[in-house]
C-alpha cells in the first residue's frame, strides 16, 4: 500500500480510493475459549479517515451506487491479506464476501486457486464468509463453486447466522466450515431464555452437520460465560477487542480473567408459557379428541336412541346444521327420561332436539390446556357431564370428555411445577437438580443453602392461604434480590422451601442479608394486635393451644468444594438432602443460619438414616 495518499474531496469516488489504494484494513480478533488463545481475524476495510467514506457502510453504499460492489470487495480483501501478511501474524484471516463475489473467483478449483492465490497468502490460512449483501437467485448453482472454493484449501463460512441470507436452507445445502451467529443472539443472551434456547438449537445442529460455531457480538463477562458454559468453542466482540489496525496478539486481562472464571453460567431460564408442560405451551384440545357422529337437526329422538344403543361407550351425541354444531344430548339425561313409563311413545318421534342442551361448550381444537381450564372456574359446570364439542374453524370435529379435561388441566400443570413453582414462577425440582449436577461436574466451589420459614404453617392457619402465598412471594423476592443472577442460582423446591446455590465471594453476607431484610418485613403481614403480642395463638401439630411468634426464615449452607472427598459420587438429591439437614439445625439456631460441609452433613445424614433403619427393624421383630 502507497505510504502517499492523494488529497480528495469531500466525496471521493470509490474507484479513485481503489486505483489510490487508499483503503484501509482493520483486524478484530476470533477466540478460542481454550486456553484463551486467538483462532484468527476478521479483515474489515475502512475508508480514507476524516472523508465521508470511512466507514464502511458509507463506502459499500457509495460503490454500489457506482457499480462497483464486487470489484471493492475484492479490492478490501487484497489489502486485508497485504496488511495481515505485512503485521506477521499467526491464524486465520476471515474474509467477508457476497455470493455475487464469490461466483466471481471462479467455478474451479484451477481458477479459485489462481485467483485466491494472487492475496499472496497461504490458501489454507483463509476462510471465506458469505455475507448477507445481497440473496442468492440459484443456490444449487452456487454449491458447486462453494465446491471448488473447498477444493483449493480454503474454508467457507456462513456470517450473521439467524439473518437475511444465513438461512437453515443454505446451513444444509453449503455445509460451512464455520457458522457464525449473529450478534443478535448474543447480546443479552445470560438474561433471555429465547435467545438461549435458539443458540442451543443451532448449537445441536452444528453438532450434527460438523461445523464450528463463533458467537459474534460478545460485550460482556456474563454473556461469555454463558456461551462458554453452554459448548460453543469460538466468539468475537468488543469484550475481547475492538478492529484496529495493529491486530492484538494478547487478549486483555479482563477478558483472559473471565475465561478463567471458576464459577458456571446461570443458564437463563424460560418464562411459565415457554416451560415443557405448560398449560399455555402447545398442549391443544385436539389431543383429547373423541371421534363421534353426530346427528342432523331433522334426526328424532329414536335416532338418538338407536345410536346409544349401537355406541354403548358413547357419552354424548351432537346435533349439527350445516356441518356447525348446535346442541348436544347428554346420553344419561336422556335415557333417564326414556326409562320412564310411556317416554319412548309419547316422544320417540319428536325432534332430538326436544332433549338437548341448545348451548354445549364448543372449543376449537387449537385451543391450549390453558385457555380450556378457564372452563373448571366458570359458573356452568355441564360440561363436566355433558363434555364439550371440538370443532375445526366452527365446523364439527368431534367430542370431549369432562373426565380428559379435568386429567389434562392436572397433569400439564404438576409437569410444569417441576420446571417452574406455580406460585413464585421459580425454577422447580428438575432444573434445580440440573444445575447442581452442573456445578458438581465442573467441580466448582458452591454452598447449596436451603431456606425455610419458621411458624409459617400457624400464620397460614390464622391469616389464611391467600396471605400466606403473599408471604412466600415476598421470601422469593427477598432471596432473588440476595442473588447475583449470573452466579446464584434460586430454586423453589415447594411450599415455604427455597434453594439457593451460590457461587458469589461474599455468599455469607447475602445470605444474613436476606434473613434481615424478610425478618423484618414479614412483622408487615401481621395485624398490630399481633405485632403487639410478639406473635400468635395457635394449635401445636398434636392440636394443643400455643403461642407461635413471627414468622422468620432459617438458612442452612452446605459447603461443596472441589477436593472435598468423593465429590464425584455426591449427586442432586444427595446434596439437598444434607442442605436440608443443615436447615434443621440453621431452625433451632438464634441467627437462623448454619453452615456444615458436606462431607460432614453426608456421614451425620448416613448416620441418621442408618438409626432408623435400626429403629424401623427392632419395632418390626417386636
Amino acid at each position: 500500500m502507497s505510504s502517499r495518499l492523494p488529497s480528495f474531496s469531500s466525496a471521493p469516488k470509490v474507484a479513485e480510493l481503489i486505483e489510490a489504494r487508499a483503503l484501509a484494513a482493520v483486524f478484530q480478533p476470533i477466540v478460542d475459549f481454550d486456553g484463551g488463545t486467538i483462532l484468527g481475524y476478521e479483515g474489515l476495510i475502512r475508508g480514507p479517515a476524516g472523508t465521508p467514506l470511512e466507514s464502511p457502510g458509507a463506502l459499500f453504499a457509495q460503490a454500489a451506487r457506482e457499480g462497483l460492489s464486487v470489484r471493492l470487495e475484492h479490492a478490501a480483501a487484497e489489502t486485508c491479506v497485504a496488511a495481515f501478511a505485512a503485521l506477521g501474524c499467526e491464524g486465520k484471516l476471515f474474509l467477508n464476501f457476497s455470493a455475487e463475489a464469490i461466483v466471481s473467483l471462479g467455478q474451479t478449483r484451477e481458477r479459485t486457486a489462481e485467483l485466491l492465490g494472487r492475496y499472496g497468502m497461504p490458501i489454507e490460512r483463509l476462510v471465506l464468509e458469505l455475507t448477507e449483501q445481497c440473496a442468492i437467485e440459484n443456490v444449487a448453482g452456487f454449491e458447486p463453486i462453494v465446491a471448488a472454493l473447498r477444493e483449493t484449501g480454503a474454508q467457507f463460512a456462513l456470517d450473521d447466522y439467524g439473518t437475511a441470507n444465513a438461512s437453515m436452507n443454505l446451513w444444509v445445502r453449503l455445509q460451512p466450515d464455520v457458522v457464525k451467529i449473529d450478534r443478535f443472539f448474543i447480546d443479552d443472551i445470560a438474561n433471555d431464555p429465547l435467545k438461549f434456547e435458539a443458540v442451543r438449537a443451532m448449537q445441536h445442529f452444528a453438532g450434527a452437520s460438523g461445523a464450528r460455531l463463533v458467537a459474534e457480538g460478545i460485550e460482556n463477562e456474563a454473556d461469555l460465560i454463558v456461551v462458554r458454559d453452554m459448548g460453543i468453542a469460538f466468539g468475537q466482540g468488543y469484550f475481547f477487542g475492538r478492529p484496529a489496525a495493529r491486530a492484538q496478539r494478547r487478549l486483555a486481562e479482563p477478558a483472559r480473567e473471565a475465561l478463567a472464571a471458576g464459577h458456571i453460567a446461570v443458564f437463563p431460564r424460560a418464562t411459565r408459557s415457554q416451560l415443557p408442560g405448560s398449560p399455555s405451551g402447545g398442549v391443544a384440545a385436539a389431543k383429547m379428541l373423541v371421534p363421534a357422529p353426530a346427528v342432523p337437526r331433522s334426526a328424532t329422538n329414536n335416532d338418538v336412541l338407536e345410536l346409544f344403543n349401537r355406541l354403548p361407550a358413547l357419552h354424548a351425541l351432537a346435533v349439527v346444521e350445516n356441518d356447525e354444531p348446535i346442541a348436544l344430548v347428554n346420553r344419561r339425561g336422556f335415557m333417564d327420561r326414556y326409562a320412564l313409563p310411556y317416554h319412548r311413545e309419547l316422544f320417540g318421534k319428536r325432534p332430538c332436539l326436544l332433549f338437548a342442551n341448545a348451548a354445549p361448550v364448543v372449543i376449537e381444537k387449537s385451543m391450549t390446556v390453558e385457555q380450556m381450564a378457564k372452563l373448571l372456574a366458570s359458573d356452568d359446570q355441564r360440561y363436566l357431564a355433558d363434555g364439550f364439542v371440538i370443532t375445526d374453524q366452527g365446523k364439527y370435529l368431534g367430542l370431549g370428555t369432562g373426565e380428559s379435561l379435568v386429567r389434562a388441566v392436572t397433569e400439564v400443570r404438576i409437569e410444569a411445577a417441576r420446571y417452574a413453582n406455580p406460585l413464585t414462577f421459580l425454577p422447580g425440582n428438575i432444573p434445580i437438580s440440573s444445575h447442581i449436577a452442573r456445578l458438581v461436574e465442573h467441580r466448582v466451589e458452591f454452598h447449596a443453602c436451603y431456606v425455610d420459614l419458621n411458624h409459617f404453617k400457624p400464620f397460614n392457619d390464622r391469616y389464611g392461604y391467600w396471605h400466606g402465598d403473599e408471604v412466600l412471594k415476598f421470601a422469593a423476592a427477598v432471596l432473588a434480590k440476595a442473588c447475583d443472577p449470573t452466579r446464584d442460582f434460586l430454586g423453589h423446591v415447594g411450599g415455604d422451601d427455597f434453594l439457593i446455590l451460590f457461587q458469589s465471594e461474599d455468599w455469607r453476607e447475602r445470605a444474613h442479608a436476606a434473613i434481615a431484610a424478610f425478618n423484618e418485613g414479614a412483622l408487615g403481614f401481621y395485624a398490630d394486635e399481633d405485632r403487639a403480642a410478639g406473635g400468635i395463638q395457635g394449635e401445636d401439630r398434636r392440636g394443643n393451644p400455643t403461642f407461635f411468634g413471627f414468622v422468620t426464615m432459617a438458612i442452612g449452607c452446605v459447603r461443596v468444594w472441589p477436593a472435598a472427598p468423593d465429590l464425584a459420587r455426591y449427586g442432586s438429591e444427595e446434596i439437598a438432602s444434607v442442605a436440608a439437614l443443615a436447615k434443621h439445625r440453621a431452625k433451632q439456631e438464634p441467627s437462623g443460619f448454619f453452615l456444615i460441609d458436606v462431607d460432614e452433613g453426608a456421614a451425620t445424614l448416613h448416620l441418621h438414616e442408618h438409626a432408623l433403619g435400626t429403629a424401623r427393624t427392632a419395632a418390626t421383630m417386636n
